[in-house]
Order: C-alpha cells, then sequence, then structure tokens
C-alpha cells in the first residue's frame, strides 16, 4: 500500500484541516473516514465554499423548501442550510476534538464577509452564530481587520472559539495574538475558565505570491543589467513562505513573554499559527510547496482537497519551518532594495480577500433567491 505522506505530518506537532464543507461529503460518510483514516483532523468553510456547495446542488431543495413553507427569509434558508452543516460536520468531528482534548476537531464558520469593517454588529453575529450551532468544536471565524480584532478580543473573553482569518502581514498576526491574550485576560479577571477555548491565527500565502509575482515579472520586463533582473528572480515564488516563517518566529517570542506564561499557567492553549491559501497558483511552483517548506510545531495547515490528494502522494514531509529563517529576513530586506513595499501588497490583499468572500456571498443570496421563487408553489 502506498504511504499516505500527509499522516506523517502529525508527528512534527501540525494539524491537517480541510479547506472544504459540502453536505455531499457529510451525508455520504466520506467525511468521517477522512478523520478516522485520512489524517484530517478539522474543516474550515467560508462563503465562497458555500456558494460552490450549495448552487445547483439539489441536495438542499427539501430544506428550501421547508423553509420556504416556514415563510422564512432567503437569509435565514441561508443561515438554516450552512448552520445545519455545520452542526453536522461538529458531530462528525467531535470523536477528534475530544480525543484530542479541545487541540483540533473543530469546524469553522465565518461571520457574513459584507460586516468585516463593523466592530458591534461582528461581535453579536459571532456570538448569535456561536449560540444557534450550539457545539463545543465551532470556530467563528472573524476577519483580521482593525474592527474585527476588538470583536476578537469581546469573542474570546466570553468563550467563544475563534478562527482569526485573512491575516498577510507579521503585524497584522501580532496584533491578532494579542487581542486573543486580552480575550483571555479579561475572561481570567472576570473568574471564568480560559482552559477550553481555543484560537487559530489564520495566515494566508499563495495569494501573496500571486501579487508580488505579478509585480516582478513586470520589473523583470524593463529591466536591463543582469545583476538586477537575479534580484528579482530570487524573489517570484519565496516571499510568502519567507513571510510565514517570520510570523512563526513571532509567535514563538510571544509564548516566552511573560504576559503568556500567566495565562499558561491558568491552562490557556496557545493560538497556533493556520497556514491558509495554501493550493499553489503557478504550475511552475511545486505543488505542495506551502505544505513541505511549512511543517512545524503548534501549526495547522489547511488544504483544499486537490492539495490533500496532492500531499498524500509526494509531500516531503519534515520539519522545516524554521529552516533558512535568516534568508527570509534577507528576503524582505532586498525587497525593499527593489522598491516593492510589502505593507502595501498586505494592505492591498487584505480589501481583496474580503472582496472575495462578499461577491460569491452576495452571488449566493441571489442564487437562493431565486431557487426559492422556482420552488414556491404556483
Amino acid at each position: 500500500m502506498a504511504t499516505n505522506h500527509l499522516l506523517e505530518i502529525s508527528a512534527y506537532g501540525q494539524s491537517i484541516w480541510m479547506d472544504n464543507l459540502t453536505r455531499d461529503i457529510i451525508k455520504s460518510g466520506e467525511l468521517k473516514q477522512m478523520t478516522e483514516t485520512g489524517g484530517i483532523k478539522g474543516i474550515t468553510s467560508n462563503p465562497a465554499i458555500f456558494e460552490k456547495a450549495i448552487e445547483g446542488n439539489k441536495i438542499y431543495d427539501e430544506e428550501i423548501e421547508a423553509g420556504i413553507r416556514k415563510d422564512k427569509s432567503v437569509l435565514e434558508i441561508y443561515e438554516s442550510l450552512v448552520f445545519d452543516d455545520i452542526r453536522d460536520a461538529c458531530d462528525v468531528f467531535l470523536p477528534v476534538y475530544e480525543a484530542t482534548k479541545g487541540l483540533d476537531g473543530y469546524v469553522s464558520i465565518e461571520v457574513p464577509p459584507t460586516i468585516a469593517k463593523n466592530t458591534e454588529t461582528t461581535i453579536s453575529e459571532a456570538r448569535r452564530y456561536n449560540q444557534a450551532i450550539g457545539r463545543p468544536n465551532v470556530m467563528i471565524k472573524i476577519p483580521g481587520t482593525a474592527e474585527g480584532l476588538p470583536a476578537v478580543e469581546a469573542a474570546i473573553a466570553d468563550g467563544i472559539n475563534v478562527n482569526i482569518t485573512l491575516l498577510f502581514s507579521v503585524e497584522s498576526y501580532v496584533q491578532t495574538a494579542r487581542a486573543y491574550i486580552r480575550g483571555l485576560e479579561k475572561r481570567v479577571a472576570a473568574g471564568k475558565d480560559i482552559s477550553k477555548i481555543a484560537s487559530v491565527a489564520s495566515f494566508f500565502l499563495s495569494r501573496i505570491d500571486s501579487n508580488i509575482d505579478s509585480k516582478v515579472d513586470k520589473m523583470l520586463a524593463a529591466a536591463t543589467d543582469e545583476e538586477s533582473k537575479a534580484k528579482l528572480l530570487s524573489i517570484k515564488g519565496k516571499v510568502a513562505i519567507a513571510n510565514a516563517k517570520i510570523a512563526y518566529q513571532e509567535y514563538k517570542k510571544i509564548i516566552q513573554s511573560d504576559r503568556w506564561k500567566a495565562l499558561s499557567a491558568k491552562g490557556a492553549q496557545v493560538q497556533r499559527l493556520l497556514w491558509a491559501s495554501t493550493s499553489t497558483k503557478n504550475p511552475e511552483y511545486s505543488d505542495v510547496m506551502y505544505v513541505d517548506e511549512l511543517v512545524g510545531p503548534d501549526t495547522v495547515n489547511t488544504l483544499p482537497p486537490s492539495t490533500i490528494v496532492a500531499c498524500t502522494d509526494h509531500c516531503d514531509v519534515d520539519n522545516r519551518v524554521e529552516n533558512d529563517v535568516d534568508s527570509a529576513y534577507k528576503l524582505m530586506e532586498t525587497l525593499k532594495e527593489e522598491n516593492i513595499n510589502l505593507d502595501e501588497v498586505m494592505a492591498e490583499l487584505l480589501e481583496e480577500g474580503i472582496d472575495k468572500f462578499v461577491k460569491p456571498f452576495d452571488t449566493l443570496m441571489k442564487s437562493l433567491e431565486d431557487k426559492v421563487k422556482q420552488l414556491v408553489p404556483a
């Protein structure tokens, strides 16, 4: 029997979650099998994933018709579909959650992306989602925007598991970690238990390389001397992994701080870095490079189904998250020398990221509205 390389990763302290959720894989038993024999320890969803799952899929028609009979709005029907899938997935992953004592077994659901810039609404929706789903292993996704981070703090203080999403810059990760710590400290001050709260900081990868590679290609076309060309070529396809490795160094500093140690002594779980957007967009690069290069302790990697298949077949697993860290810092200096402003790139990617979730959410609402009209009895 061929080796499933995905199963080797847990030995290095990294958990593999799947970046995809559909009712089909829940009902068929495929998801349960993946948790039992495939090495999958959690799952994430987002509006783009649900758009693909629901649009044009007859498996949801009966529930949509039931919603119509109860005179539910399109948004209420959407939530009933999604919440049911999340609850069912949570039940599938509950044995993982229990076996790992709350380290893994989480199912992530994102608050509506349309509220990414509204702190108070994000807080109220995080609370409502958490209560409505009613599972100990649900994780509420909140974007790591300036407005989202106070919501993260409030949700953690409430005892809600939080997945902070759309992180691109190292600084945004550091701010996220601080929000998590502040939330835990508030909970401690209120005399409440912090040992059963989990959080991950979702650090996006491939989108960074796609953005910077595009800029580099334009600069290469205009470059005349060989030294400049060589410098530019050394950047291509390297920035996302270097950026992630630097973020991991910040994580290590955070967990060595006195502030964190005080929380750890009270049972706090570390907020793990989660590598997201890990499907390689450029066919010239290895299709598992965002897996192979970032295996290491206290991390999670979320893989879409295609990357799960690729990694199962040919991942080269080793603890590499702290390899070539000096080179990672040097690469950031090279970006500055070539006048590539990483802060601007990260800000641009955050705005694009919100838009990439808002558009499928709006499309899904429209397609559900159309389906409701089709299914309404004449």
